[in-house]
């Protein structure tokens, strides 16, 4: 092998393989201290544009599984609406009852019918309640996603408290008198049955959101374990690589070293 002043190969080569090992070096320090493996987008394209979609479908599954709760709570409020309807009609099935004893006088009648007429207002009232700002009661269904692309609903089928067929509006007498003129009781637990039915209903809803949220649940918990698989960084992997780079900066450098005396051999030829 030649002597030569001006170029040093063995010293370039080395600085080559320098420059490469702090590269990866530094890389994995990034990686290290970052928790990703997606540090640099240019090492994995692919992996990155992966992972960008599994985090979006983990943000929409999250979502979705709120805003199923959410309808879970408007049930669970109209649920306990109409528990109070149920009370308050429990209640004018006793007055009637009770307005049928021979020895109440006109007075005792009296008191009844002013307790109905509070009673049945309150049942007036309760129809046009509200989940913040969203009626409880009414013909409309109400729609809710419940996956993270939207393709999956559940319909909250309209509950009409006040219907006069399916409701409370079954109950058309304005008084205990003329409740017993009309159909007797028969009127009270026909609307007493229309509310336990919207309970029933109520109730299959609730639960068949709470197994909508379970399967909510479990998607993102496996799209957010797909996603780390993708962009998250193998510390025990990783912490090899970091001991390996390391060496190897320190011994190109020790080398580089080295290589840029080799030359001096030629000042003794001189």
């Amino acid at each position: 092998m030649s002597v030569v002043i001006n170029t040093n190969s063995a010293a370039t080569i080395a600085a080559n393989n320098l420059a490469y090992a702090n590269s990866m070096l530094q890389d994995s320090l990034n990686k290290l201290s970052s928790g990703s493996k997606l540090v640099n987008p240019a090492d994995d394209p692919g992996a990155v544009g992966v992972s960008m979609k599994l985090a979006a479908a983990v943000g929409r599954s999250g979502a979705a599984n709120t805003n199923v709760e959410n309808s879970a709570s408007y049930l669970q409020t109209q649920d306990g609406v109409l528990n109070t309807a149920g009370t308050i009609l429990t209640r004018i099935s006793e007055l009637y009852t009770l307005s049928q004893d021979p020895t109440k006088n006109p007075t005792d009648i009296a008191n009844y019918n002013s307790e109905f007429t509070q009673l049945t207002g309150e049942l007036s009232s309760l129809s046009s309640e509200t989940f913040n700002g969203v009626n409880l009661f009414g013909s409309s269904a109400i729609s809710v996603q419940v996956s993270e692309d939207g393709t999956q609903t559940v319909s909250l089928t309209g509950a009409n408290l006040a219907d006069s067929s399916a409701g409370v509006g079954a109950l058309t007498a304005s008084s205990i008198t003329a409740l017993s003129q009309l159909s007797g009781v028969s009127e009270v637990t026909g609307a007493i049955q229309n509310v336990a039915t919207m309970i029933a209903t109520n109730g299959a809803l609730q639960a068949r959101l709470g197994f909508a949220s379970q399967v909510l649940t479990t998607n993102m918990t496996n799209l957010e374990a797909a996603n780390s698989s993708i962009s998250d960084v193998d510390v025990a992997q990783e912490s090899t690589q970091l001991a390996r780079w390391n060496v190897l900066v320190q011994a190109g450098t020790a080398m580089l070293a080295q290589a840029n005396t080799t030359t001096q051999i030629a000042l003794k030829l001189l």
